[in-house]
């Protein structure tokens, strides 16, 4: 009969014998453990309960219990700072007209998979931050047509209120400040007189404020990043999103050294210039959990505006390239949009005479192959 082969190898003695060869140098580098994060949210009975080491992933979720089909698969960011009043109504302006539904003026759909839905107001925002001096957060509030959340700020100089992009972080109380105008004197008297560059970002390049990009040390992340001199911000606005300064490129001048232009990293890996006084927010866009939310029944889409997309394949061939035949498979053919334009391996629909001057390295593709791990 056969047996068992037994396994030779004696790991307590292997052990005892390493650590009998003592070294007289060192090994490694010993480094104090992080702090233990513990959190608990107890606003709901549903909420999610998380205690452990820091280096765990935490997300704030909050669930239901199922007492509804439409509550099991319910998950909510926890976002219980955020003010359960209407908004600021001078600042607003009423959504309305037949764009609601995807249409264009002569009521045709431009756009699919658009209808219905509560109804909304428009809250108008300021994405260029030209008032100087500081701001004071009045509260933080949701806004149903974006995933960040909205800022209501006043300035105390003169009282007036706007409304930005929030950072992840801020709260009712924190005070901001916008140099996009310029350094104030106040700031430059506290530094002796003398622009220091170290000095300066210490002070200005803290969570909310808006400064012309060149201002910004290399390795910070920002968000509401502009790519022209007078615009406002129209990189890394929705939740979650940052950019990263990744270099400035200085040239020499007859009066000095000059920054031409900044090169930032976005999220998705594309790299690209914006110009030198570009604004942009220190921090990331509030809201960050956004993309774990789960809706938990198609109802709750509907309210958002949004209708069902129906699959290719399960149309006629009169509306669909991938529709008709017997079979539910779309044919032998590469996948195609409903007007024909490839919509897969990477197809570029850029035209050629619309160049990207101010990419330095594009995104990476994967040319309709996984990606390695």
């Amino acid at each position: 009969m056969l047996q068992p082969r037994r396994c030779t190898f004696q790991p307590v003695r292997l052990q005892t014998a390493l650590s009998a060869c003592a070294r007289s140098y060192a090994t490694a580098i010993h480094h104090n453990p992080p702090p233990a994060f513990e959190a608990a949210i107890h606003a709901d009975p549903g909420a999610i309960e998380v205690s452990g080491p820091r280096k765990d992933v935490f997300i704030p979720l909050r669930t239901y219990k199922p007492r509804t089909p439409g509550l099991r698969h319910l998950k909510r960011p926890v976002n219980d700072h955020l003010w359960k009043g209407r908004p600021y109504l001078k600042l607003t302006i009423a959504k309305k007209g037949q764009h609601l539904g995807g249409r264009n003026n002569s009521g045709q759909v431009t756009v699919r998979h658009r209808g219905g839905g509560a109804k909304r107001r428009i809250r108008i925002v300021d994405y260029k931050r030209y008032l100087p001096g500081k701001h004071v957060v009045d509260r933080i509030e949701y806004d149903p047509n974006r995933s960040a959340h909205l800022a209501l700020v006043t300035r105390v100089e003169t009282g007036e209120k706007t409304y930005i992009v929030a950072a992840d972080g801020m709260r009712e109380g924190d005070e901001i400040e916008s140099y996009r105008t310029g350094i104030p004197k106040a700031l430059i008297d506290e530094m002796g007189g003398v622009i220091d560059p170290g000095m300066l970002a210490a002070k200005t390049a803290s969570r909310g404020n808006c400064l012309p990009i060149h201002m910004v040390p290399l390795g910070t992340q920002v968000f509401n990043v502009g790519s022209k001199t007078k615009g406002g911000g129209v990189f890394c606005r929705s939740a979650g999103t940052y950019a990263i300064v990744v270099n400035k490129e200085e040239v020499q001048t007859p009066k000095g050294i000059k920054i031409e232009s900044v090169i930032i990293r976005l999220q998705s890996g594309e790299i690209r210039k914006v110009a030198t006084d570009a604004c942009c927010t220190i921090g990331v866009a509030s809201n960050p959990q956004s993309h774990f939310t789960s809706l938990g029944k198609a109802g709750r889409a509907r309210w958002m505006g949004k209708r069902p997309e129906v699959r290719g394949v399960a149309m006629n061939a009169a509306d669909h390239p991938h529709g008709g035949g017997r079979g539910k498979s779309k044919g032998n053919v590469h996948p195609v949009s409903p007007w024909g334009t490839p919509a897969k391996g990477g197809y570029k629909t850029r035209a050629k005479r619309n160049k990207h001057t101010f990419l330095v390295q594009d995104r990476p593709r994967n040319q309709g192959k996984r990606r390695a791990r």
